[in-house]
């Protein structure tokens, strides 16, 4: 029973570093979490306030870099996507409750970058 134990631990160990190896080789090393566009208000203003209770939103708030435009989604997949570069990247990081979306493509626009919140 050990020895099964120990053979799953290892190709599960494996698994995940052949994941990430066939990540970096793809060159699909930055990812960003954003909120699905189908999602409902309610679960969107749930993300922000459980996002921001643990990272720095202040990114949203008036004035801030990524204020404009002012409307749920867009503030949602902020701190949705700040919660996720904070919390390591997993894909677990966005799911916030099947309201989240990981993408490969930089939604950045304007002043707002998505790419300097892994940095905060």
């Amino acid at each position: 029973m050990a020895k099964l134990a120990f053979v799953s631990l290892y190709f599960l160990l494996f698994s995940v570093s052949a994941f990430h190896m066939m990540r970096s080789a793809r060159g699909q090393e930055k990812d960003w979490c954003v909120a699905k566009p189908s999602s409902e208000q309610a679960p969107l203003s749930n993300n922000i306030e459980y996002a921001c209770s643990i990272v720095d939103c202040r990114v949203i708030q008036p004035g801030g870099a990524c204020s404009l435009p002012n409307n749920l989604y867009n503030h949602a997949s902020v701190a949705m996507n700040l919660y996720y570069q904070f919390s390591g990247r997993n894909r677990w990081n966005c799911d916030f409750g099947g309201t989240g979306l990981r993408v490969i493509t930089d939604p950045s626009y304007g002043s707002c970058s998505y790419d300097t919140f892994g940095e905060v």
